[in-house]
């Protein structure tokens, strides 16, 4: 899969376990409860620079509103 714009039906279960890892990586960062962030960048407006689909986990500080 390229990029979320490729997810079909059928990839609920993969995208849901992408989250949830992501939780428990930040759980395991002892991020978890101060907060974090996931991001999925999809096409190249949307600062996708890698061709597959993955999940970026940001926290360790207060991150601001709206993003850059």
């Amino acid at each position: 899969m390229d990029s979320l714009n490729d997810a079909a039906q059928g990839d609920e279960k993969l995208l849901g376990h992408l989250i949830r890892l992501a939780s428990k990586i930040a759980n395991q960062l002892e991020i978890a409860e101060s907060g974090f962030r996931t991001v999925i960048n999809t096409g190249l407006d949307g600062g996708q620079s890698v061709s597959h689909l993955h999940v970026h986990l940001l926290g360790g500080r207060s991150l601001s509103w709206p993003p850059g």
